[in-house]
């Protein structure tokens, strides 16, 4: 699999969709294999990136290959891969409608069916961090939990997934569910999904959503 492309895709794809603007937010895949973190550049024209401008980093951080800066946010990358060995993607987008969350500091509530089958219960701020901080990386893993999306106060969103596609879906529904949840306000409270249904709709996904192999029940 080339790492990298999907790299230059995913950033194309993040600037093409308006869930950022200029060459804000950043992405990284792991090699599950290997442990080998893929990561974008740091400043770079998503339009323009190539796979050669990719940057890879081993477990620890080291350098293994690229002769770019790498993302301001490296550390956080890396932070969240060794906090969560489920996942082998991060998305860190400046988008419109989570964005508003983050500058408020409150949390996306869980009130969609399927945000909190492919995100969670809830999606956190993190504590205030400038950006590129090891203080950020900290705050936002702690945010993270076991959730697969955390908002960075007055910055962005983190979405994580097993896959950079799943990450990238992960990063849809937090967007939609965000603005549904300011556009619900408008007309008063909204309603969130009572615990036992969080439950039971996560449990449905984990066994019984999708296609199975084929032999199984």
């Amino acid at each position: 699999m080339d790492y990298r492309q999907l790299l230059v895709d995913a950033g194309r794809s993040m600037l093409r969709r308006g869930l950022t603007v200029g060459t804000w937010g950043n992405v990284s895949v792991r090699d599950a294999e290997t442990g080998n973190i893929y990561i974008t550049p740091s400043g770079m024209n998503y339009d323009t990136c190539c796979c050669d401008d990719m940057v890879v980093y081993d477990a620890d951080g080291n350098p293994v290959k690229g002769d770019r800066a790498p993302s301001i946010e490296k550390n956080l990358h890396i932070s969240v891969y060794r906090a969560r060995r489920d996942v082998n993607a991060v998305v860190h987008t400046h988008p419109l409608y989570s964005t508003v969350f983050a500058v408020t500091g409150e949390s996306i509530p869980p009130i969609t069916d399927d945000f909190v089958q492919s995100v969670g219960k809830t999606v956190s701020c993190a504590e205030y961090a400038l950006p590129g901080t090891e203080a950020l990386a900290e705050n936002a893993v702690r945010a993270l939990g076991s959730s697969n999306a955390v908002i960075l106060t007055s910055h962005g969103t983190v979405c994580v997934g097993p896959s950079l596609e799943s990450a990238m879906k992960v990063v849809d529904v937090v967007e939609k569910t965000a603005a549904i949840a300011i556009f619900a306000k408008l007309f008063g409270s909204v309603r969130e999904i009572p615990d036992h249904d969080i439950a039971a709709m996560q449990e449905f996904v984990r066994t019984k959503y999708g296609q199975r192999p084929s032999g199984t029940q």
